[in-house]
């Protein structure tokens, strides 16, 4: 019959995340804050164009002055 391998650390067990998960965390929390400013900025300076953009391709074709002024 063949011996089990334990995997327990000898000695004090550490209670809590290890430190490569640590920094898997930490990485994965920088990463999806930078791309939550990155997506605001994109959505800021976009969204306004995108609605020119759609505007102008339906129908009727608007000129780019009707969809610009508030009349």
């Amino acid at each position: 019959m063949a011996s089990r391998v334990s995997l327990k650390a000898k000695g004090k067990s550490a209670k809590g995340p290890k430190a490569d998960e640590k920094s898997t965390v930490k990485c994965l929390k920088e990463w999806s804050t930078w791309a939550m400013k990155k997506a605001k900025v994109i959505t800021h300076y976009g969204f306004i164009p995108l609605v020119i953009i759609i505007g102008m391709n339906s129908e009727p074709k608007p000129q780019l002055a009707q969809l610009i002024s508030p009349i």
